[in-house]
């Protein structure tokens, strides 16, 4: 054997085989967040007007991680890990969740798709969210009544495997299961999702269906048990929907959709249908509906500049012992202003008008109140909200 030789093309071939291992184990974690804040006006909360600091407005607040390590053949390994704050006085958003708004790892693959477990939004939110009302309008203010229909960011799911496949021709798909985990039942307490997007040059549409179910047998109060668990109770619980808190489930169907005519103008549509399902144990005796359909459009006058427009209108269905269904019509306005590509001032107006009538808590009927998206319900048939803040991303 010619030593020499075989020495001189090991060395030679040393090179090529670290880069081909570094490019095996490249690997980024990247620190994010957003930190927002601002004064609010509510002409009504709780029958009394309302002037104060409000966070998260225009963004939620929160840190988290993103990591993704390649592992070749276009394979990477991926997780984030995301916690809420509260700026006004440092607070975690959930008392003693730390990643309340995230917590997942997965594996993800150029031609099979993305496939993740943990706490995570469902794909009805997700693939829904490009033309979703709170893109423009934000979800403290342009949410729909009560965010009835989960198109804001608020609903996320426990112990959940999540599939996203690859784009192909425009269309995407995905789905997820949350095992709700109580000894003898495999519905008790858990949720699942399918959804679909298209999209094909200026346009696009989506179209999902999410479930969650009470993990206390026969419904009553929302289970912390439940996959689908705000931290207090049941998801999305507003002065709208209080009367059906105690439900076994619920359902939601949505389609979003929109238009992009230039750099400058894109209109944005949605319709959703929500419906909370009574148990034995519930308060109210039949599923109660609420359908909703909205309009934004959005103008982009400047590189600085946002301008948007919204309308939404939430009828329920006659149900309960109540003789006249609540509706709610919900106008928006935002003005938007960008001092860089990481810091923004805003300026936010909504009006909403109740009509009708609904349940309370205790299952009896009384007179539909306002209740603009996350705020405090108002004490009347009306609400006003007006708020100036800034919000800064990292």
């Amino acid at each position: 054997m010619n030593t020499r030789k075989t020495c001189v093309t090991l060395w030679a071939a040393l090179p090529f085989g670290l880069a081909a291992m570094g490019a095996h184990a490249q690997s980024s974690v990247t620190l994010y967040g957003i930190v927002d804040t601002g004064v609010e006006y509510l002409s009504n909360s709780k029958g009394h007007s309302f002037v104060g600091l409000n966070e998260g407005i225009w963004g939620g607040e929160r840190f988290g991680f993103r990591g993704r390590e390649d592992l070749g053949g276009g394979t990477a390994a991926i997780f984030q890990v995301e916690n809420g704050f509260n700026v006004d006085n440092g607070a975690m958003q959930k008392s003693g969740v730390l990643f309340n708004r995230a917590a997942w790892v997965g594996l993800t693959n150029d031609h099979y798709g993305t496939m993740t477990a943990g706490r995570q939004y469902t794909p009805y939110y997700t693939l829904l969210a490009p033309w979703s009302p709170t893109n423009w309008l934000t979800g403290a203010l342009g949410a729909h009544a009560g965010d009835l229909d989960n198109l804001d960011t608020d609903y996320r799911v426990s112990n959940s495997v999540s599939y996203k496949s690859p784009t192909y021709r425009g269309f995407t798909v995905g789905a997820l299961y949350a095992f709700g985990g109580q000894p003898g039942s495999l519905s008790l307490g858990q949720s699942w999702s399918v959804a679909a997007q298209y999209q094909a040059g200026p346009a696009g549409i989506g179209v999902g269906f999410e479930r969650f179910n009470n993990a206390t047998p026969g419904g009553g109060a929302w289970s912390s048990s439940s996959t689908a668990y705000s931290g207090t109770g049941e998801q999305g619980n507003t002065g709208i929907t209080a009367g059906y808190q105690t439900a076994a489930a619920q359902n939601r169907f949505a389609v979003t959709g929109g238009y992009q005519f230039s750099s400058q103008f894109d209109v944005s549509a949605s319709y959703s249908n929500v419906q909370y399902i009574a148990g034995p144990m519930s308060l109210f005796a039949s599923t109660a509906i609420f359908n909703t359909a909205g309009i934004v459009l959005h103008y982009h006058p400047a590189s600085a500049w946002d301008l948007a427009a919204g309308y939404a209108y939430t009828r329920a269905t006659r149900a309960n012992g109540i003789s006249t269904p609540a509706s709610y019509n919900q106008i928006n306005l935002t003005q938007l202003y960008s001092l860089s590509k990481r810091t923004r001032i805003y300026v936010l107006e909504a009006f909403q008008r109740a009509n009708g009538q609904t349940l309370d808590a205790n299952g009896k009927v009384i007179d539909a109140v306002a209740n603009i998206a996350e705020a405090n319900a108002s004490g009347g048939r009306s609400q006003v909200a007006v708020t100036i803040g800034i919000n800064h991303a990292f």
